[in-house]
């Protein structure tokens, strides 16, 4: 177990190792109204909640290139420059290795706008055989909880549709929680989503 770690903690994933092909440039990057990047205002939430954040990089990146605060534990593999599954894949691996959680939330680099209360209530439902899907007006968002049983499934994962097969394949254990927050569903995709927000 890792030190000052609760037995019953949860973890933060985030997946930040996409190239950003819709919004055109390096979103991760992009400075927003605050001075914040759009990547560390999306790291806020969990930094300031969970003890462990992991966060899956490119390659051949740094953390400190981009800015990123101490602590946050980085992900690199090859794979994950072909897509979602491998970033998901190789920090599921990384979690079973070295994390004693007993889930983690899966938390994209382009969503800054999810709301504190919002992530208390997920954690508050949160267990080994759970899915928590966070909802808003009937819509599916992030994060995604996945409780640790079903880390193993998110390890095998490949290709660029995310978690899908891992729900698919565990309908019984999903569980749908209904938020009032908007912030769940708004990521940005493209320079229409930034001006938007």
């Amino acid at each position: 177990m890792q030190p000052n770690q609760p037995p019953h903690s949860i973890a933060a994933l985030m997946l930040a190792a996409g190239y950003s092909r819709r919004f055109g440039a390096d979103k991760r990057r992009l400075q927003l109204g605050d001075g914040r990047s759009l990547l560390a205002a999306s790291l806020a939430l969990p930094c300031s909640m969970l003890e462990e954040v992991w966060l899956v990089l490119r390659p051949d990146e740094t953390s400190a290139e981009l800015g990123l605060s101490a602590g946050i534990r980085l992900v690199q593999h090859p794979a994950t420059a072909q897509g979602m599954g491998y970033s998901l894949a190789a920090g599921a691996k990384r979690l079973l290795a070295e994390s004693s959680a007993m889930a983690v939330a899966i938390f994209l680099a382009d969503m800054p706008h999810i709301r504190r209360d919002s992530l208390e209530t997920l954690l508050a439902c949160a267990s080994t055989d759970k899915i928590l899907l966070p909802s808003y007006q009937g819509k599916r968002g992030h994060p995604v909880l996945f409780g640790r049983d079903f880390w193993p499934q998110l390890a095998a994962l490949s290709g660029d549709v995310g978690a899908r097969p891992v729900l698919q394949q565990n309908a019984e254990a999903l569980r749908i929680v209904e938020l009032a927050d908007p912030g769940v569903l708004q990521d940005i995709d493209t320079p229409q989503d930034l001006a938007r927000l």
